[in-house]
């Protein structure tokens, strides 16, 4: 191989520092280190090859890197065993993302150690494919509650003793199991499989679930090519249909979008051509609106079903559906994730992706390979065809996997995010980032060293890993012509960093799902230093850090931890930033609302840390204009209970707390909440007739009639006229009497209400441009949240939704003292 050429670089001037690191440092001992990364960065033939998959997001379904997947497919599980040496060579972290990395040689037995649990009653959390960890010692009350006899693994230990007969614990007291209830596994009580080898003993499932074939539009539905309809075939006829259907969306105003699909579409045109012998051959010339507007029509129809037709459709869709929900794993009952096989459409990919508008085909059972148990029924597919190929590989999690025609992903069924594997792994992933805490302090005093090495290749790692541990950038990877320019930390060009004299860097670029990254940051003023020198002489295109690549990055962080690598620098830094926030303290004393606004705080913090920014959503404006209604709503039922108190007793009149109005609440916005009041209990009225009709009917009973409808409308009419009346007299009658404590005891509640209300509008805006689901669902343990929501008397599920909740069970039993 001809060796790299030195990058020339200009000689600095000599006023700007008198320090040696100014200096063009010596480049001879970096040569190796260059090569090694032009080989192991690309294939012999010249190609890029994708060495790391660092970038990927934790809440995408896991996949294989491109250098985990070139070889699949090639044979069952054998080619699959000889995959992980790859992966370990490329120094993915051991077992993290275990369904990414299947491993088929038992790991040596090592010397179990304790983890050190800091209040951690879920101590038992194996780090990624890393040596058993012993289970910490609990209480008596913390007993381990057997799973039923279902299951020879269950009777095991990993190392594959039997283990010794014991009386069965009675299960955990607490809130009584529901009717219907299925049986939770506790596997974070049980003994962790933490040697990464067999995932499972048996799997039975019914394969994936596959979107039903075309159903060709009525005869009298064409889109028309130079003012003249257009005959299609069904294939083709298909694919106009994805487009037409995002007719009046911003896709369909992209010009790569329109171009991509039109290159798609016209080959589709030349095997399936119009019926008619039509040459399509402008895309300006075509016109799909007849197709836009037949879909819309049926949008509509669909909207205005009857409760008890959509009813009956969802039954319908849930019946086809139910056998490919769940699988049975180990004897186990477990939920499955993505069981539906994505449908056919035009790609849309994120921010400005060069394949937006391709054509994504259809999936058949020809493309996909299921992963099974042996010896169980081999699942038919509901549409015709034969799987791809059947395996029986115990090392992995998926069920079933198939590569996408547009990017040429892999695609795979994972049991869902609340199941005993996915569990274990999130669990895993935050244990990991827990244990950096040890190494983390001689890891910044290294690179802090090596900021000023001799050796460009260290000087360069050092300086990225200072942005990586500061500014929880991700360490990203090569990209190939055909995908989004979009960088991470090591593939940074000179274009992306600015220097500000004497020690700011502005860095602007184009981050994971092209979301923009733009940063005014001040450094250290060796780091700035570097950062001149690494750009000398260099080209705008040209890589900030010409010597580092995330493989080498992660293999030298291995050296430090085991498993670690600059993923799991992202989620300690995510997560003891939100610890340290939170334990900024809020008193006690303070209502919920305020300790929530206090905990998105937190959130907030993290999520501009790691950059989980989002575009101002576009019904933003509409749902605060909302909320400003009910703020109102509340304000005008605080006002005609004062008005209907000072009728009772004028005396309230000169206590301060009831005399002044209510801020904005004139007489045209006292009009204007009425008529909408009005409007709504009209339509209220409307609907709940329409109901009660509905259900006489399906009772076999005679229908209201419309008299009924036509008595409660007046009804309503009347009693607004009677509030119309009302309007700036400072008097009111309330639909039914009560005595003045309790309405002194209503406006204080309304206080409160008002109060908490303006709180989350306050929390809302100004959350606008920030995502904070994405920090919550893979960033931040979620045990910082449970113990948090312990010690404030924060009810979790005002944090949690309820798919948090089932994600993570394992997190929900800590001590309110835990720490991260």
């Amino acid at each position: 191989m001809t060796p790299v050429r030195a990058v020339k670089r200009k000689k600095l001037p000599s006023d700007t520092s008198s320090s040696e690191e100014d200096k063009p440092l010596s480049s001879s001992p970096a040569k190796p280190r260059r090569r090694a990364r032009t080989n192991g960065a690309r294939a012999i033939n010249g190609k890029k090859k994708s060495v790391e998959t660092d970038d990927d997001d934790d809440d995408a379904p896991i996949t294989k890197s491109k250098r985990a997947t070139t070889t699949y497919g090639k044979a069952a599980s054998k080619p699959a065993k000889k995959k992980v040496k790859q992966e370990e060579d490329a120094d993915y972290p051991p077992g993290s993302e275990s369904d990414k990395n299947p491993i088929t040689k038992k790991a040596p037995r090592r010397v179990k150690r304790k983890l050190k649990s800091d209040g951690d009653d879920n101590g038992e959390s194996s780090s990624d494919d890393e040596k058993p960890i012993t289970k910490a010692k609990k209480a008596p009350t913390k007993r381990v509650r057997k799973e039923k006899a279902s299951s020879a693994a269950s009777t095991r230990k990993p190392n594959g003793k039997v283990k010794s007969e014991e009386p069965e614990p009675s299960p955990k007291r607490g809130k009584k199991k529901k009717e219907g209830e299925e049986d939770v596994f506790r596997w974070w009580e049980q003994d962790p499989n933490g040697d990464g080898t067999v995932k499972w003993q048996t799997l039975e499932h019914n394969g994936v679930y596959f979107p039903p074939p075309y159903e060709p539009l009525p005869r009298h539905v064409k889109m028309r090519y130079n003012g003249k309809t257009l005959d299609l075939p069904l294939e083709s006829e298909e694919v106009a249909g994805f487009y037409a259907a995002m007719l009046e969306t911003e896709h369909a105003k992209d010009a790569t979008f329109n171009k991509n699909f039109f290159s798609d579409w016209i080959k589709v045109l030349k095997k399936h051509p119009p019926r008619d012998g039509t040459k399509v051959t402008e895309f300006n010339l075509c016109d799909f609106r007849p197709m836009y507007e037949f879909f819309e029509e049926e949008k509509a129809r669909k909207k205005s079903m009857t409760a008890a037709e959509k009813k009956e459709a969802k039954a319908t869709k849930d019946a086809l559906e139910a056998p490919y929900t769940h699988c049975v794993l180990d004897a186990r009952k477990e939920k499955v994730g993505n069981f539906r096989v994505e449908p056919p459409g035009l790609f849309r990919g994120r921010g400005d992706h060069p394949k937006k508008g391709a054509l994504k085909l259809r999936v058949r059972p020809e493309d996909i390979t299921i992963n099974i148990g042996e010896g169980v029924p081999i699942p038919k597919p509901n549409v015709p065809g034969q799987w791809k190929e059947v395996m029986h590989d115990n090392t992995v999690t998926w069920l079933a996997t198939w590569t996408e025609n547009v990017n040429g992903n892999h695609k795979y069924v994972f049991l869902a995010a609340g199941s005993s594997i996915k569990g274990q792994s999130d669990m895993q992933k935050f244990e990991k980032a827990r244990e950096l805490k040890q190494f983390v302090d001689r890891i910044r005093q290294d690179y802090n060293v090596d900021l000023k090495s001799k050796v460009m290749a260290d000087r360069q790692r050092a300086t990225a890993m200072y942005f990586i541990d500061r500014l929880a950038l991700r360490a990203g990877n090569e990209k190939g012509e055909d995908e989004a320019d979009t960088v991470g930390c090591c593939s940074l060009r000179c274009e992306h960093v600015t220097l500000l004299p004497p020690n700011q860097l502005v860095f602007d670029f184009l981050g994971k799902d092209s979301i923009r990254y733009y940063n005014q940051v001040t450094v250290e003023d060796q780091v700035f230093k570097n950062i001149r020198i690494f750009k000398d002489g260099k080209d705008d295109n040209d890589g900030l850090f010409d010597r580092v690549n995330t493989s080498s990055l992660n293999k030298h962080l291995a050296s430090y931890m085991k498993g670690l690598t600059a993923k799991v620098f992202r989620t300690y830094n995510a997560s003891i930033t939100f610890q340290q926030q939170l334990d900024q303290g809020i008193s006690d004393k303070k209502t919920v609302q305020e300790k929530l606004n206090a905990y998105n705080h937190a959130n907030r913090m993290v999520a501009i840390l790691c950059n989980h920014q989002r575009a101002v959503p576009k019904t933003h404006e509409q749902s605060m204009g909302k909320m400003k209604d009910k703020l109102r709503g509340m304000k005008y039922e605080r006002m005609k209970l004062r008005h209907a108190m000072f009728a009772i007793d004028s005396k309230y009149k000169k206590k301060a707390k009831y005399a002044q109005d209510e801020s904005d609440l004139d007489d045209d916005a006292i009009a204007e909440h009425e008529e909408q009041a009005k409007a709504k209990e009209l339509e209220r009225v409307e609907k709940k007739f329409a109901k009660d009709n509905e259900k006489l009917v399906e009772e076999g009973k005679q229908p209201q009639d419309e008299s009924v409808l036509k008595t409660k409308r007046k009804e309503v009419e009347d009693e607004f006229k009677i509030l119309k009346k009302e309007r700036g007299t400072g008097k009111a009658v309330l639909k039914r009497d009560r005595p003045l404590e309790k309405i002194e005891e209503a406006i204080e509640k309304l206080d409160e209400k008002v109060k908490t209300f303006k709180l989350q509008m306050e929390d809302r805006e100004a959350g606008k441009e920030v995502a904070l689901g994405t920090s919550k669902i893979n960033y931040l343990d979620p045990r910082i949240t449970a113990a948090w929501c312990k010690t404030h008397g924060v009810p979790i599920e005002k944090i949690f939704s309820k798919t948090l909740l089932t994600k993570f069970p394992w997190a929900m039993e800590v001590e309110s003292d835990w720490k991260f």
